[in-house]
């Protein structure tokens, strides 16, 4: 069961033009600032504040007031490949009824309240002629929005060497070295490094042997 409404939350929605009349309909448009945390963590979502679009028709039936719509909103998020930034537009629908506490799913009064408790947990009611459209929103949101969001749909992602971005290096490459022969190169280049180090003397003479002989 919902807590007491404030009507002054713009998420919270008045029905009493409706009255309860089956087959009274009402359209609604209304820009809303989106809730915290509103959509995937760390992933994808609607930044705090920004706005959500909503196109909304308000049906009374029976047990209750029957929501349907759209919720369009701009989704801020990185690519899981290249972690670029990115933002896509989002389009939710939605749907859900709202019951009446003294109605069951036939629209005839509940002999006993207490018998469909269970069942009262999963459902959303009508609190003094409002009902709160967030829950609901919430949840056509986030399955509206990409699981894993890509920049691109080609996106290369980055260098598993060192980290750069591929799509702004195409020609971007590691010569690959075979693991087995990675410590022979070293060696090899030691040993190169040390030749640089003594240099050859085709006559066989050693550094300063030309002035020691000068001398004598």
């Amino acid at each position: 069961m919902n807590a007491r409404l404030d009507h002054r939350n713009p998420l919270v929605f008045d029905t009493h033009e409706l009255g309860r009349r089956p087959g009274a309909l009402q359209r609604l448009t209304r820009s809303v600032p989106a809730p915290k945390d509103f959509g995937v963590a760390d992933v994808i979502g609607i930044p705090e504040g920004n706005p959500v679009e909503l196109s909304l028709r308000l049906e009374s039936v029976m047990e209750g007031v029957l929501v349907s719509g759209t919720a369009r909103a701009t989704a801020e998020g990185e690519c899981v490949r290249c972690l670029e930034p990115l933002s896509r537009k989002v389009e939710a629908d939605i749907q859900e009824l709202f019951s009446y506490h003294d109605a069951d799913d036939r629209g005839r009064p509940k002999a006993e309240p207490g018998d469909d408790a269970e069942d009262d947990d999963d459902r959303l009611f009508i609190e003094d002629g409002l009902f709160d459209l967030e829950p609901v929103l919430r949840d056509a949101v986030v399955l509206a929005l990409p699981m894993q969001p890509l920049c691109t749909e080609d996106c290369a992602g980055l260098c598993p060497e060192c980290g750069v971005r591929l799509a702004d290096e195409p020609g971007h490459h590691h010569d690959a070295v075979d693991p087995r022969w990675a410590a022979l190169q070293g060696l090899a280049e030691t040993v190169k490094d040390g030749e640089k180090d003594s240099i050859e003397y085709t006559d066989g003479a050693t550094p300063g042997a030309a002035d020691e002989k000068q001398e004598k």
